[in-house]
């Protein structure tokens, strides 16, 4: 067993601001004695009752089909078949490509990024496949069952006051801080985990995700 302490992360990888928060718990890792378990959630898997409601484009992705299905399916066929282990590199890998690079979320970009991971190239069959979307959705709602329905991605859970795990979703930020000021926004998160009743902090976005520094 490891003595650091646990994180746990649930992510879809095509969400560009669970990439920014990844990225800085990554660099949190560097700097606190922490250790990032990874998990699979997805946008469409929380949107699918919702599709009336959002725009048509942003809809469209989410529906049987869109493009949102495809790298969560990979995702979860990695875990089931390769094990827990590869689920963060290969989220680092599709990350890398759809927002970095600007590749876009497509098949070229998946296949590419199972190449990135060093896993099997056919794991992009299951991008089309309904195969482990149990176990999808079984992750999914580990991770929201946690922090509650009106979320989104990503969802961090970490030890409060009394040692159980306190899932928050977020933080939300840009771009992913760098060393001790990613130390500075750790601690305050385990700060507002410890204080029995906390549940939000916010205030309105006037900055997109801001890749620069990743």
């Amino acid at each position: 067993m490891s003595d650091k302490t646990p994180v746990d992360f649930w992510f879809d990888p095509v969400c560009p601001w669970a990439w920014m928060t990844s990225r800085w718990v990554l660099e949190v890792e560097k700097v606190r004695d922490i250790e990032v378990r990874w998990h699979v959630m997805s946008l469409a898997v929380l949107n699918e009752d919702k599709l009336d409601d959002l725009p048509e484009d942003y809809a469209a992705n989410m529906r049987p089909g869109g493009k949102t299905w495809g790298p969560v399916r990979v995702a979860i066929a990695a875990q089931q078949l390769h094990g827990d282990e590869v689920v963060g590199r290969l989220y680092t890998a599709l990350g890398t490509r759809f927002h970095n690079q600007g590749l876009g979320v497509n098949r070229d970009s998946i296949a590419a990024a199972l190449a990135d991971a060093d896993l099997p190239a056919d794991l992009i069959e299951y991008a089309d496949k309904d195969t482990y979307d149990t176990e999808l959705r079984i992750s999914h709602k580990e991770g929201i069952d946690k922090v509650g329905q009106e979320v989104g991605t990503p969802v961090i859970a970490v030890p409060g006051d009394n040692g159980e795990q306190i899932a928050f979703f977020g933080p939300v930020v840009t771009p992913a801080p760098k060393g001790e000021d990613a130390a500075k926004l750790w601690d305050g998160t385990l700060a507002v985990a410890s204080v029995p009743g906390f549940y939000e902090i916010k205030r309105t976005r006037t900055k997109g995700p801001d890749f620069s520094n990743l």
